[in-house]
Formats: C-alpha cells, structure tokens, sequence
C-alpha cells in the first residue's frame, strides 16, 4: 500500500514544484512525466488486480484505461489552454498571483490525499 500515499505525494510536488520553481528555465518536464507515469501506473496496474480481471483481459483494459485518462486530459488541456492564454495576456502579474494560488489548492490537495491514504478511516 506504498503506492497510492506515493502519488499523492506526487501531487504534492507538482504543486511545491511550480510554486518554488515557476520561472525556472530549466524544463524538467520530461523526467517529471516519465517518473510520475511509472508511479501512477503501479496504481492503475493495482486497481486492475484488483478488479480479478481475466490475466487475457489485463493488458488491453490498461492500456485501453490509459488512453481513456490521456483523452480526459487532452480534452481538459482544449478546454482550458485557449482561456488561460487569454488571461495571460491580458495580466502577467495577475497570472503571477493565480498561478501562487492554484499551486497551494494542488499542494492542500495532495496532502488531503496523502493523509486520508496514510491514515484511512474505514
């Protein structure tokens, strides 16, 4: 059960990490995407197991479920990079303040998550 306390913690990062580091010019996006997809996958590989499926059944519901959240994410990327653009443009200091701000709500998130994964109450 090290897995999910370990993508919380994730979440977690991402958060400091674009709060600390926003202005950065290093992209470290890469070897963020590549360890965080290894972590997250153990937990997609754990909740298949979890569900009994047929071993047969198992590569293709990964990876069928894989391409289901990489559409979920490209739609909400569609959706939400246009608007950002726009507000980006229209006040780079304001984008500055939302950007601190969001990065807490990921960081308040992640250790909700982390916590509730921790410490479970049921």
């Amino acid at each position: 059960r090290l897995i999910e306390p370990a993508i919380a913690l994730s979440i977690v990062f991402v958060g400091a990490h674009a709060l600390l580091y926003g202005n950065d010019k290093r992209d470290w996006r890469l070897i963020f995407a590549f360890c965080f997809g290894f972590v997250h996958g153990f937990g997609f590989a754990n909740v298949l197991r979890e569900m009994e499926l047929p071993r047969a059944a198992l590569g293709w519901s990964l990876f069928s479920f894989n391409v289901g959240v990489e559409l979920g994410q490209a739609c909400i990327v569609l959706a939400v990079a246009p608007l950002l653009t726009l507000f980006y443009r229209r006040s780079a200091a304001l984008t500055g303040r939302a950007m601190a701000a969001s990065s807490f709500g990921v960081i308040f998130a992640g250790a909700f998550w982390f916590a509730e994964r921790l410490f479970p109450t049921s």
